[in-house]
């Protein structure tokens, strides 16, 4: 079962109690889904994050940890125990290897006043939208592909995500995270001579 938060909290400062506003969301196998909520679909409207499904916003693993990071919700399991950082990370790293690496770049990207959204239609894993413009007013302008600087691809996987990005009239970004976390962005366009 999902709450809206409203339990009280304690103070760090004075043990005063103080209203927890943010939105509790149940972690599912790979995805956060919120209760029916203005505090949810506020989520939804204002931040475009998620999307709705039966009134209730369906968060991924990458949002949730953003969004909890952001103090806006907290993540739960079945039986209504809050997920601290270090757990969350863990069962998000068991379920997609990549996790930490997707997340820098989804993290930097939103940091930067875009919008990002999953593009797994698009064989990618996020789709970027120019500042300023949300989903279903104009299409997004980059489909990203996050990459750690050891992962390996050939010319052939170059050519085949370019070819995707290009027939979908994208831009290419291939985000490569370093090890010390530092993101360098390469955007590829397809270009006939």
């Amino acid at each position: 079962m999902v709450k809206l938060a409203g339990l009280p909290r304690k103070s760090a400062k004075s043990g005063e109690r103080e209203h927890d506003n943010r939105v509790a969301v149940t972690l599912l196998s790979n995805m956060a889904i919120t209760e029916d909520s203005d505090g949810a679909r506020e989520l939804f409207n204002q931040g475009c994050y998620g999307k709705i499904i039966h009134r209730k916003v369906a968060l991924s693993m990458i949002e949730a940890f953003y969004l909890s990071e952001k103090g806006k919700i907290k993540i739960i399991d079945s039986k209504n125990k809050e997920y601290n950082t270090e757990s969350f990370i863990k069962k998000a790293t068991k379920k997609e290897p990549d996790f930490w690496t997707r997340y820098l770049v989804f993290k930097d990207i939103r940091e930067r006043g875009y919008i990002v959204k999953t593009a797994l239609k698009f064989g990618a894993d996020f789709r970027v939208y120019e500042r300023g413009v949300k989903p279903g007013q104009d299409h997004a302008k980059w489909i990203v592909y996050p990459v750690n600087e050891t992962t390996k691809f050939t010319w052939y996987d170059f050519v085949a995500k370019n070819r995707v990005a290009h027939s979908t009239k994208k831009n290419m970004l291939i985000a490569i995270v370093d090890n010390e976390d530092d993101i360098t962005y390469y955007e590829i366009k397809w270009v006939r001579p």
